[in-house]
């Protein structure tokens, strides 16, 4: 299958799966767990839960909602806790592996609790957060058995105070991860959003990947989707417009050197090796540090940042690695 054939069989739209918003396909679907990681999202959890609510009164999905929450000193547990969630710590689920480091730990760690045969993880801070988010990105592995991953597409304004560019957002997608799969992967070219927050998996194949850390996750994960089980097993799904809190240039910056290095890993040209004593621990040899030189009103400034990579092992790998550790 090329990009082309597969961009015009795996591209769906969140209306074709429009008939989930209504009935939940019934005792005959899968059952499936939705996954927020949250860190001091207080000012957003809530809204979505209610919407995700809403939605399981009428179809009975999502069957299992989960918040696994950074310990925010936000109130975000309360809040999540308050609207029905079951809500985790990162650093008590799988508390042996260390506290968590960052968003791709936290989701490696919540497939320990995750009871569905589908798992969606979704991000906790999006502030225009819509039901068919939800049944959209679960639609295509409901309906077709053959499907084994699909990748939430959408607009992605940029908005600063009360000026709005419509394809503005999403930096580090346009200026780094999609020319990077361009050249090391032009299979995968044809994902509209290859870094979404948003997707879903059979739980079988993602408890078979590896997690990246922090915010190498999601382009390490849809490589490894694509060695697993080709395009054929892949999909797409357009939610239309999405709006969530940006980062600043500095950040984006550190973000984009860590897709790098992610690509870089997986392409054989980052050597990687065992961290400590951990069992099945990965991560890239030097260097761990970001180094940022910035002109500043007060002159020339050299910044350093501490930027690990460190890769998780499947979860189906670990002994005993599917045992709930703790409740937050």
């Amino acid at each position: 299958m090329t990009v082309w054939e597969w961009f015009e069989r795996r591209s769906f739209h969140h209306r074709d799966f429009h008939s989930l918003a209504l009935s939940g396909a019934g005792a005959e679907r899968p059952s499936a767990t939705l996954i927020f990681p949250a860190r001091n999202v207080a000012g957003t959890i809530g809204a979505i839960l209610s919407v995700v609510a809403d939605l399981r009164a009428r179809t009975g999905l999502p069957d299992q909602v989960i918040v696994v929450d950074a310990d925010s000193p936000d109130g975000t547990a309360d809040i999540a806790r308050a609207h029905g969630a079951e809500v985790y710590s990162e650093n008590e689920l799988m508390r042996q592996y260390g506290p968590a480091q960052g968003k791709g730990d936290a989701m490696w760690r919540s497939l320990s609790v995750a009871r569905g045969d589908i798992v969606m993880f979704a991000d906790a801070d999006t502030t225009d957060f819509r039901d068919h988010f939800v049944y959209g990105t679960l639609g295509p592995l409901v309906a077709d058995p053959a499907i084994q991953f699909c990748k939430a597409a959408y607009r992605r304004p940029f908005t600063s105070g009360e000026k709005s560019v419509p394809d503005g957002g999403g930096r580090v997608t346009e200026l780094m991860a999609k020319p990077l799969i361009n050249l090391f992967y032009p299979e995968l070219a044809g994902f509209a959003q290859p870094l979404a927050g948003e997707f879903a998996g059979r739980r079988e194949l993602l408890n078979a990947l590896p997690f990246f850390t922090g915010y190498g996750v999601e382009i390490g994960m849809i490589i490894d989707v694509f060695t697993e089980v080709g395009l054929e097993g892949m999909a797409q799904v357009d939610l239309g417009t999405r709006q969530n809190r940006h980062q600043t240039l500095a950040d984006l910056t550190r973000m984009s050197s860590i897709v790098l290095r992610t690509v870089a890993m997986r392409q054989g040209l980052a050597p990687r090796e065992l961290a400590g004593d951990e069992p099945g621990l990965w991560e890239l040899r030097q260097p761990q540090t970001y180094l940022h030189a910035v002109a500043t009103a007060d002159g020339l400034r050299l910044d350093e940042h501490l930027n690990e990579l460190i890769e998780r092992p499947p979860l189906a790998r670990l002994t005993g690695g599917t045992a709930l550790t703790a409740r937050a």
